[in-house]
């Protein structure tokens, strides 16, 4: 490892074994499950570049891109956070042509246990990845829609019997509640007003496993902005976050941020 431009770790989901992650998105050539139990030092240079246009930018904003960025591309819109206010529908989408590949596509209603079962809404096709963000140790798919709009007003209606946020102390502990998914699915499905076009979802719960040496028994975050230098035994990978012997760190918070990265 070297010097590298952090982006959100590439994660590879294996069942009964725990996630691969690779912390260089385009080098996967070795994992960093490889690095526990050896010091690791992250180094930040000062730089930061945009994610999504690669100008160099004197602060990140909405985990690694620059202002003008915000306000121009759709994925930084209020309703990649809150899909039920999606405006797509009314031609006021900031980027048209890239929210019918991300937004008017199959979008999965979904209940996760990450430290309490929660609910949330993702892209079909990259559930897995969404439920690996969130350090979930199990989820299980509740209904499909046909797009963004129509997931977000289904998880509103969840919203008011299920938290829909993810407790991230709580998730980088090692005791999570066990919780029966089946059952709670069922009980969710009773509380929807489902649209006629919702195809309920009937798959069981996926376990998922987290390679983790040692879980943090008082939960300190780093900041790359107070303290640009980290270094410390890696115990773990979870969500997106290292557990170090002396703290964590959410690597996605720093994206864009130009690192040099050693292990010792």
């Amino acid at each position: 490892m070297s010097k590298l431009i952090l982006r959100k770790m590439k994660t590879t989901f294996r069942e009964l074994e725990p996630v691969l992650y690779y912390l260089d998105a385009e080098d996967q050539s070795e994992a960093l499950n490889t690095r526990l139990g050896k010091t690791l030092s992250i180094k930040a240079s000062g730089s930061i570049f945009c994610i999504a246009c690669g100008r160099k930018t004197s602060k990140s904003f909405q985990q690694g891109y620059c202002f003008p960025c915000t306000r121009s591309l759709a994925r930084c819109d209020t309703c990649i956070i809150k899909p039920e206010f999606c405006h797509h529908h009314k031609g006021t989408c900031r980027e048209p042509k890239w929210a019918e590949e991300q937004c008017m596509i199959p979008h999965l209603i979904y209940l996760a246990n990450s430290f309490g079962v929660k609910v949330g809404v993702t892209r079909a096709y990259q559930r897995m990845t969404r439920w690996i963000d969130q350090g979930a140790v199990a989820a299980i798919p509740l209904a499909i829609v046909s797009k963004r709009l129509d997931a977000g007003l289904v998880e509103l209606a969840l919203k008011e019997h299920f938290p829909d946020k993810t407790n991230w102390r709580g998730m980088l502990k090692g005791e999570i509640p066990s919780a029966d998914l089946l059952a709670i699915r069922e009980e969710a499905t009773g509380l929807l007003p489902l649209h006629p076009f919702a195809e309920v979802q009937t798959d069981e719960p996926v376990s998922i496993l987290y390679p983790v040496l040692q879980y943090p028994e008082k939960v300190q975050s780093f900041n790359l902005e107070k303290n640009p230098h980290i270094e410390g035994t890696l115990l773990g990978i979870k969500g997106q976050y290292l557990i170090f012997d002396h703290g964590v760190i959410n690597l996605r918070n720093y994206a864009g941020y130009e690192v040099e990265v050693k292990v010792k």
